[in-house]
Parts: C-alpha cells; structure tokens; sequence
C-alpha cells in the first residue's frame, strides 16, 4: 500500500476536514482529496461521510484507522532510527521544553552548545504540552515525567523542586507564611486548568480549593512576572 494514501486517510480522521489535514501536510487539497480517493477506490470501502461541512469516519473507516496509525507509527520509528544513525553535527535540532524552562534554564546551556557544535541550528519549541517525538515533533523534550514510549531513549538530566513564591511587596504587606495553613484565604494564582491544578496540589498535602486562584494561566512564565512585579493594592 502507498503509504502517502494511508497518511493521508490518517491525517484527515485526525482533522475532519480535508482543508485542515491539507494544512498540516502542506498539501493543497485537491491532491490530498485524491488521495483519499485512491486509498477508497483502492480497498473498495468508503471511508469517510460528509455531516455539514464536516467529514466523518464511516463503519469501515474507523475499523481500519487503526491499522493506518500503525503504518505511521512504523514509518516514525523508521525515520527515528535512521536520524540516530546519522553523525554528522550539522544541521536542524528542534528541542521541545515548557515556558520556564525554556525562558530561565535553556539559554545559558543553548550558549554553550552553540559553542562547541556552531554549525548547528537550535530550534526552541516552548510549550506545556508534551511534544510527540515519534512524529517529529521535535527531536528532543525535556519533560516533567517519565516517557512511556519503549522506542524513545529517556535521560534523567536534573531534579527540581516546586515552591510558592510571592513578590516582596506582598511580604511587607501580609508577613511571611510559615506554613500552608497560616496563608488563610490568600488568594493565589496558579496554572490552568485550575481544578486539575487544585488536585495536584492537594496530592502533595496542600489542600488549596480552585476558588482560592483568583489569576490563572496556563503560561509559567506570565504568572512568574506577574506575581514579581505584585504591587500594593
């Protein structure tokens, strides 16, 4: 089977639109609606239905979407092991790491790499969401937790540890807590979403109700400048 066929059958159940799964595979979407077409004529099943300007999976789609992401799963791998393979130091290396990381941890090691491999181009993705490295996404995360992909290599770089802060301002303003329990009804900001936050902390023992945050984001590096930056009310 022509796996451009089945990348495209799978790129257009993941988008439900023939325009969005054109986009992401930089295809227009004539050609990519031959594609599919072609992957149809070709298994002799319709897989998809059009419901408003949407295209749903059919019966017979659906039970073989599953197959078509096995394929792309292979032809990842494919790609990573022949990347690995690969030892000339040159060209692109797209590093996936989260706001903070990226904004406070990342330059001064990005400075000594530049260093020693100058011929290389470091391409930042800074995000919360966790990267997909078999889809090339990027080439190397630097995550929170642990990988669970057998076929993805996993380094344990550093062990960090989580605080509350507060500006100094605040501290002149209200005191310094010595404890979760002496910070009362503060209210806090914290991440997004903030019932999920609210359930992380309260599994570490520090039971903070969602109602208690009253500024939330889903950017570390915003709710680190906005609390530093705190002014008096």
């Amino acid at each position: 089977m022509d796996w451009n066929l089945a990348r495209a059958f799978c790129s257009t159940a993941d988008a439900g639109s023939l325009s969005g799964a054109a986009r992401k595979l930089g295809l227009t979407q004539p050609t990519l609606s031959r594609q599919v077409a072609a992957l149809e004529a070709a298994l002799g099943v319709t897989l998809f239905e059009r419901i408003g300007k949407r295209l749903a999976l059919t019966e017979a789609g659906l039970g073989l979407l599953e197959h078509a992401r096995a394929m792309a799963a292979a032809a990842d791998a494919m790609a990573l092991a022949a990347a690995g393979r690969s030892q000339e130091v040159s060209g692109a290396v797209t590093i996936s790491a989260t706001e903070a990381v990226s904004a406070y941890l990342l330059p001064g090691l990005v400075a000594r790499l530049r260093q020693k491999a100058p011929q290389i181009t470091l391409v930042i993705v800074a995000s919360d969401s966790i990267s997909d490295l078999r889809r090339r996404e990027a080439d190397i995360a630097i995550r929170h937790v642990r990988p669970t992909e057998p076929e993805l290599i996993a380094q344990l770089v550093g062990e960090m540890t989580a605080h509350f802060y507060a500006a100094e301002s605040w501290i002149v303003r209200n005191g310094l807590p010595q404890s979760v329990a002496e910070l009362g009804d503060t209210e806090m900001l914290g991440f997004s979403p903030v019932d999920r936050f609210s359930e992380h902390l309260a599994a570490a023992g520090i039971p903070i109700p969602p109602d208690r945050f009253r500024v939330v984001s889903d950017n570390s590096v915003v709710l680190w400048e906005m609390v530093r930056l705190s002014t008096p009310e």
